[in-house]
């Protein structure tokens, strides 16, 4: 066990910039790889199947959102924790929190779906869907609900995988999926004509090994923290302390679903199918470039989290600030390209002239204020790293649900279509104001006592 715990000294000890990249580096590839999972099987859908099935997929997008949820409650809140706890030496405790965390995640999903199934109809049209799209959305679901636990299972496991040492590790069990997964996606949507369905199997298929990778990992007997009996038993103090930080993300998520019935039918009110699907394009372009962003908080994520617990304040601020730069690099880049050439992202999708135009307009305004994104929701994960679930909800709100449902409701009323899209920067930008001063206190409180180093045995 010599190697492991040399392995958790590191994050106290080495660089903290070369740490970041070490770990951020497999994060992001791994978060990318769960990207194209959808982004593939979006890119297939609306070349051979059509822009209505484009339209019918952003439908589906606030229950994957509810399903995503639950997942980040277990999956962020838990590696949260893990990280914590290691910092200060106490590993019985990080594999009390990997078994309850993985039955947590397995009773959660089972409601969820079961859920959906009895109600998906209803919700499909209450998040949107017209005559037209219902079909494809619905088809679209039936077929990937089984694969939303196993993706909850991936995702979940995987960061606690990482908060453990091992981020090359769990790079690789994300890869591995989403090979299967590019390799499938024309194969069952174009070759075996299974359309909008086959996109969803596909993706079904490529979590279930990506699942199946990292239950492996945590079988082993020489990793840091593993499967063993007696870690299974839910304890109250443990799964509390999963979900209070893990709440924040999770009622991002969940949030969201509120956010895209609002935003979907303001849409189809003062649009047409068309404006859902460059929705849909728009939502998929930015959790591309977010989806490197939140590799980045996965890769701080440890490092903050053990020298939260370590007590060691510099190399937390430093963690925090590195993470902010590298973000902002990436959503400027990617916020600015897709304000320049917003018609080229469309393409990539569809040939349909009309929703590529439609694409052109969402795109050139919603992404104004895009190249701060990075800022906020590295401070999201900043708040959550160190456990502080309230700052860490308040700051995940702001931009998508706070300032983002009023303006959702009133600008369309005054300036049509066109006011739908404003909503988006408009919320970015306050809520970017807002987060700074919050990160600045936090900091202030942080320099103005010493961090409570963690003492064994006084719960997770």
């Amino acid at each position: 066990m010599q190697a492991n715990e040399d392995k958790l000294n590191e994050l106290a000890t080495r660089p903290v910039g070369r740490l970041l990249w070490e770990y951020s580096l497999p994060a992001v590839v791994g978060m990318l790889v769960m990207a194209l999972y959808n982004v593939v099987d979006r890119i297939f859908i609306g070349q051979w199947v059509g822009p209505d099935a484009i339209a019918g997929l952003a439908i589906t997008f606030p229950l994957m959102n509810l399903a995503t949820a639950i997942g980040v409650l277990i999956g962020v809140g838990s590696s949260a924790r893990v990280s914590i706890v290691l910092g200060a030496g106490r590993s019985d405790q990080a594999e009390e929190l990997l078994g309850n965390a993985f039955v947590l995640t397995i009773i959660n999903g089972i409601i969820y779906i079961g859920l959906f199934v009895l109600y998906l109809d209803p919700l499909l049209r209450l998040f949107g869907a017209s005559d037209v799209t219902l079909p494809y959305a619905r088809s679209y679901m039936l077929v990937l609900m089984p694969g939303c636990l196993l993706t909850n299972l991936a995702y979940g496991l995987n960061n606690v995988m990482r908060a453990s040492g091992y981020p090359k590790r769990a790079m690789m069990t994300m890869l591995i999926g989403a090979v299967v997964n590019v390799v499938l996606d024309p194969i069952f949507i174009y070759v075996f004509d299974w359309g909008i369905a086959g996109g969803a199997l596909a993706t079904d298929i490529a979590m279930a090994v990506s699942a199946a990778f990292v239950m492996a990992h945590f079988c082993r007997k020489n990793v840091t923290v593993r499967f063993r009996r007696g870690i299974y038993r839910l304890h109250w103090h443990t799964v509390l302390g999963i979900i209070s930080i893990g709440a924040a993300p999770a009622v991002v998520n969940a949030a969201s679903c509120i956010v895209n019935a609002i935003a979907n039918n303001a849409l189809l009110g003062y649009g047409s199918d068309r404006d859902i699907g460059a929705a849909g394009i728009m939502v998929t372009y930015t959790s591309l470039l977010v989806t490197i962003v939140l590799g980045l908080c996965q890769g701080m994520q440890p490092v903050v989290g053990y020298n939260y617990g370590a007590g060691q304040l510099h190399r937390l601020r430093r963690a925090y600030l590195l993470a902010v730069a590298s973000a902002s690099v990436v959503t400027g880049i990617g916020g600015i390209y897709g304000l320049l050439w917003p018609a080229e992202i469309g393409r990539v999708f569809t040939t349909d002239a009309d929703l590529i135009a439609s694409t052109d307009r969402a795109l050139g305004i919603c992404l104004a204020v895009f190249p701060f994104v990075g800022f906020q929701i590295i401070s999201t994960s900043f708040f959550q790293s160190i456990g502080n679930a309230t700052e860490s909800i308040i700051v995940g709100l702001l931009r998508q649900v706070i300032f983002l449902i009023p303006l959702l409701i009133f600008l369309p009323r005054e300036f049509g279509l066109n006011g739908v899209w404003m909503s988006f920067p408009m919320s970015d930008a306050v809520a970017t104001i807002v987060t700074f001063f919050l990160i600045l206190r936090q900091f202030r409180k942080l320099k103005a006592r010493t961090l409570p180093v963690m003492v064994p045995g006084k719960g997770v």
